[in-house]
């Protein structure tokens, strides 16, 4: 699926304008949908926002077809990133304050922080996730990267809730001992919620959001653990990929289908 030109434009924000643009679509899916507090939110000019967001890099997907009435609405979709390089400087990652992170930064390897990640409502179950996943490999493959992490959420803050998908990701996804962040115990939910041969595949999958679920398709890996992040609403899982340790076939399909020359 080739990048409509002239209707679709996805890059890196490249202005204040640009980020706050980002801000304004999480903003609204994030505080106006799923009603997470954001204390760090800026609600008067309704920009979901924090101290990392100038250390990363925000991908943006901009629909031009749409007219808006103000351009702060403008941004279909945004995926916010965070190289490994630049963590120091941004006083760490994002996920550490939910995640001990130590097994990932001792390896020495090329990483990037991904999250933030959301689409404007009219633009879900279309090709705008396909368009930001497309741009997300070109950015990957293009620093060497070789390590993707970040946090992906579950809306809601009651564990039994989602016991099938949290036991599913537990008992099949689990991530390798070299990578097996733990969630910080102030906000620590045991995943092992229902045994393996009690599990229903079924009922466990359709819990699990459609962008985990990406994820794991293209040989993804959790943590050890879910948080809860009461200011965003939601339980969060560590989402972890590691290239070298893609299946080919997978490895193939990301390298060949989401990158862009």
């Amino acid at each position: 699926m080739e990048l409509d030109t002239k209707r679709f434009e996805i890059r890196i924000a490249a202005s204040d304008e640009d980020i706050a643009a980002a801000q304004r679509l999480r903003y609204r899916v994030f505080v106006e949908e799923m009603g997470a507090p954001a204390a760090s939110a800026d609600h008067a000019r309704r920009l979901e926002k924090d101290a990392f967001d100038p250390f990363f890099d925000h991908l943006i997907l901009i629909d031009r077809a749409t007219p808006v009435a103000d351009p702060l609405d403008r941004v279909a979709a945004v995926y916010r990133l965070l190289p490994g390089d630049r963590a120091r400087a941004a006083g760490g990652f994002y996920s550490a304050s939910e995640y001990d992170l130590s097994r990932i930064e001792a390896l020495g390897r090329k990483t990037v922080e991904l999250g933030r990640s959301c689409v404007a409502a009219p633009y879900r179950g279309g090709i705008a996730m396909h368009l930001m996943w497309n741009a997300l490999a070109e950015y990957v493959l293009s620093r060497e990267i070789e390590i993707l992490f970040g946090v992906a959420s579950f809306h809601g803050t009651d564990p039994d809730a989602i016991a099938p998908a949290l036991s599913w990701l537990h008992h099949h996804h689990l991530a390798p001992d070299d990578l097996r962040v733990r969630a910080r115990p102030e906000g620590f939910v045991d995943m092992d919620l229902v045994p393996e041969d009690r599990l229903d595949r079924v009922e466990a999958l359709a819990q699990i959001p459609a962008l985990i679920k990406a994820y794991l398709r293209l040989g993804g890996f959790v943590g050890e653990g879910a948080f809860i992040d009461r200011d965003f609403n939601t339980i969060d899982v560590c989402l972890l990929m590691d290239t070298a340790r893609m299946a080919e076939k997978y490895h193939a399909f990301y390298t060949r289908s989401f990158a862009r020359k």
